[in-house]
């Protein structure tokens, strides 16, 4: 029998490295888990097959884990390392022998019961072939997948056919102490063991494969017949006079252009294509923080992925990001923009959902859409979302849309049996491919739609964009969300057709407000926003190479020693080697004289820099506040700052979707300042380094906050002159000056004369009960004159003087 094992492990190990190439996950499990190989190690895994018996021992050999093909000595008992729950079942019959894991399992408990031991490894991993969901109606495609439990004939088709998508999980060991210190039949100890085992595999399947996948007549057909569609079909009639077969008719035409057709042979082809693209395209794409993801599918999570929107490449790199983390690819909804040949039809089958930018006026859409929708989540699939809406054409996060995300929560409302989180996902990039045509658009010219030709002069124009980023935010369970805030929501789900409940708007605006503020959390700083940062700022927005790399450096070790969040990242590299990096972008130039070099952006790249500098402009927020009032008042307190900080911080949260202040972080900062040699601390007075290097530096930082005060200093003087003016009124002036201060200063920030960010401003200082509406209109409040007040202490005088030159403030 040895003699034959042998041998059957040698041929299965022979097919294996012809046939087989697996994608592992985490890359290094070794460092990843904190493994030890010297400490007694077993792998248990799903079924006891020799294929996968072989592909794991390639694997821990290349990685540097104990063998599974040999066996672990445990006390006195030489155990088999590889233990497989569940053993294939048989060529002929129906019923497979149960495996010795049980067995296994019993002689781990009693060595560690009799022992004392705690450094026995026991790994789960999670092998597949492919990553097919299956069908719910089996056909020959899932005969030949992994999808179902193959018998070791079936195996050999499995492996030739799916072997080249191998994937391989490993998890973090059993904590086998908890398991040995419950007061628990030591019989059951084994048994528990397994059945802990059985639900992981469980659970890392559905989140690696998805669901099983309906056809789409099957779907189509289980939507019509619910009772919400059939309510709606029965309304459409009515409403148009129209028989019942045409109404059902007008749904299925509906349900034909929202649905997804999910595709996992599209999805393996689109994994090919985008490997190649993102190395034509990108220098590396960063991702952080997927564990988190990891941890909620653990734990049999629900999750919907809301990112910011940047790009049409954000589609791409975030469905391409999860796929590559071992996760399944989440439905996408998509823009019916996007609905376009050929690109439509691969969108589709990469599991892009259609919507239309209203549903206004259709209730027939409305219905058949939140049904779909609805579905989605009942059957276990993920789903992405940009909250955004569209994509932001100035870096900075645009107000939520929260229809969406409404619908979810009714979604909820119809009984959803596991518990559903949202991750936020903040994207960003060194270069952005639509910038020029975000420009042009805020110039004034009319949005293009998307065509396949415009999917060509793409192609054509692929170039070296440097790095991509993708950072995952802190998870929002919803319905501990709901359980905070809203305790009776309960109350409101049914499982058919769900009333929207009062309290749904509301607390549906204030979880975007927070998917927002952690997207924000989680920003990425890369070469590029720094130096838009930096450069944008000074005189012909240049500066000489040194004082770049010294400010570059300030600011790196300021984000990494008082980080506005703890998810923040900052590039591990020096100031020279981002320099380096950013100037192979050709975005700067270098222009180099008798006393060195100059760094200087390029003409044509000056107002695009806007764009990047936006993505972290809210990091650097509280900081250039602080280093502004440093840098004009030359002494201080840290009394003083904090009462600036917080007099200034909920104008700049609101429009920059900041988390609540924490009091620590003002004193982080000016400790900082401190470390850095730019002020002295002593007790709570604080004077600034009587040196050059000081005052330049604060004065660079605090510069970067210039135009967000100016435009603060234009709104609030408006309204500080008047008795009363109009909401209309006042943004119609307040447009006018910011322009006449463009031409005047020559400022070129576009969202500095965007109607819609002094219209969000307005509507901010309501909200924040810094001016009311009477009969005669807005009205400041005295908790606005002193911000006005303050403002004048901030600004540049020639600033000040060309603002109240034409708002003459009263409150002075």
């Amino acid at each position: 029998m040895r003699i034959l094992n042998y041998g059957l492990n040698l041929i299965s190990g022979g097919i294996s490295r012809l046939f087989v190439k697996s994608k592992v996950l985490p890359e290094k499990p070794l460092e990843q888990f904190e493994l030890n190989p010297k400490n007694p190690t077993f792998y248990i895994v799903r079924l006891n097959s020799r294929f996968d018996l072989a592909a794991l021992a390639r694997v821990c050999k290349r990685n540097g884990l104990p063998d599974p093909t040999e066996q672990q000595v445990l006390g006195d008992e030489a155990l088999d390392r590889f233990i497989g729950i569940k053993n294939p079942p048989p060529l002929f019959g129906d019923k497979e022998k149960p495996t010795n894991a049980l067995a296994q399992g019993k002689h781990i408990v009693e060595h560690l019961l009799n022992s004392g031991q705690k450094n026995v490894q026991v790994v789960p991993v999670t092998i597949l072939w492919g990553r097919a969901p299956g069908k719910e109606k089996p056909g020959l495609s899932t005969l030949l997948s992994h999808s179902l439990t193959p018998s070791w004939f079936r195996k050999i088709f499995v492996v030739l056919f799916s072997g080249r998508d191998n994937f391989i999980r490993f998890s973090q060991p059993l904590d086998l102490s908890l398991l040995v210190n419950e007061k628990a039949d030591v019989n059951e100890l084994p048994h528990k063991l397994l059945r802990v085992a059985r639900v992981h595999f469980k659970r890392q399947k559905l989140a690696a494969t998805g669901p099983k996948i309906p056809s789409r007549d099957q779907l189509f057909s289980s939507l019509l017949a619910s009772p919400t569609i059939k309510k709606a079909i029965q309304t459409e009639a009515t409403e148009k006079n129209i028989s019942q077969a045409q109404a059902r008719q007008n749904a299925l035409k509906l349900l034909d252009e929202i649905a997804a057709n999910y595709s996992d042979a599209t999805i393996r082809v689109a994994d090919r294509i985008l490997t190649w693209l993102w190395n034509k395209l990108y220098n590396g794409i960063d991702i952080k923080y997927t564990e988190q993801i990891h941890d909620l599918t653990n734990k049999g999570h629900e999750i919907i992925y809301m990112p910011c929107h940047r790009s049409h490449m954000d589609y791409l790199l975030l469905t391409y990001s999860i796929y590559h983390q071992g996760l399944v690819p989440p439905h996408i909804a998509a823009g019916i923009n996007l609905n376009f040949f050929p690109a439509g039809g691969i969108f589709r089958r990469s599991g892009a959902f259609f919507i239309r930018r209203s549903f206004a006026g259709n209730k027939l859409y409305s219905a058949v859409f939140k049904e779909y929708l609805s579905q989605l989540f009942i059957k276990g699939y993920s789903v992405k979302f940009y909250t955004e809406g569209g994509r932001s054409r100035t870096g900075r996060l645009l107000p939520p849309k929260t229809g969406m995300l409404a619908m979810t929560l009714q979604a909820m409302l119809r009984g959803i049996d596991r518990p559903v989180s949202i991750v936020p996902v903040y994207i960003g990039y060194e270069h952005v491919m639509e910038i020029n045509t975000y420009l042009k658009e805020l110039a004034g010219n009319d949005k293009k739609g998307e065509s396949i030709l415009g999917i060509f002069k793409a192609i054509k124009n692929l170039k070296n964009y440097g790095r991509g980023y993708l950072n995952f935010g802190d998870p929002i369970s919803i319905n501990q969300y709901l359980n905070d805030n809203q305790p009776d929501w309960r109350e409101s789900i049914h499982a058919t057709d769900v009333q929207k409940p009062q309290w749904l708007g509301p607390q549906v605006a204030n979880l975007a407000d927070q998917v927002m503020v952690k997207i924000n959390n989680a920003a990425a700083l890369n070469s590029v926003n720094l130096l838009a940062m930096i450069l944008l700022v000074n005189d012909k927005h240049a500066l000489s190479k040194p004082k770049l790399l010294a400010q570059l450096e300030f600011y790196l070790r300021l984000q990494r020693e008082a980080s506005y969040s703890n998810k923040i990242t900052a590039p591990d590299e020096t100031p020279e080697q981002l320099l380096e990096h950013a100037l192979k972008l050709n975005k700067f130039d270098v222009i180099s004289d008798e006393f060195g070099e100059i760094i200087a952006i390029n003409d044509k790249e000056k107002t695009l820099f806007n764009y990047y500098r936006n993505n972290i402009l809210h990091i650097f927020a509280v900081p250039s506040l602080v280093a502004l009032h440093l840098f004009k008042q030359h002494q201080s307190s840290v009394t003083r700052c904090h009462q600036l900080v917080k007099s200034f911080y909920p104008l700049f949260a609101k429009e920059w979707y900041l988390q609540e202040l924490d009091e620590s972080y003002v004193t982080r900062i000016l400790t900082n300042f401190s470390d850095q040699g730019l002020i002295e601390l002593d007790g709570d007075n604080i004077k600034v380094t009587q040196n050059n290097d000081s005052f330049a530096k604060l004065e660079m930082l605090g510069r970067a906050l210039s135009f967000t005060l100016q435009r603060y200093a234009i709104v609030i003087g408006f309204i500080q002159t008047s008795q009363g003016i109009a909401k209309a009124e006042l943004e119609r002036e307040s447009y006018v000056l910011a322009q006449r201060l463009g031409t005047l200063h020559g400022i070129k920030t576009p969202e500095f004369f965007d109607k819609k960010v002094l219209s969000s401003f307005i509507s901010n200082l309501r909200e924040q009960k810094l001016i009311s509406e009477s009969d005669s209109g807005l009205q400041g409040s005295q908790e606005l004159c002193e911000t006005y007040k303050q403002l004048q202490t901030l600004l540049p005088a020639r600033i000040w003087q060309s603002i109240t030159d034409i708002v003459h403030a009263q409150c002075q």
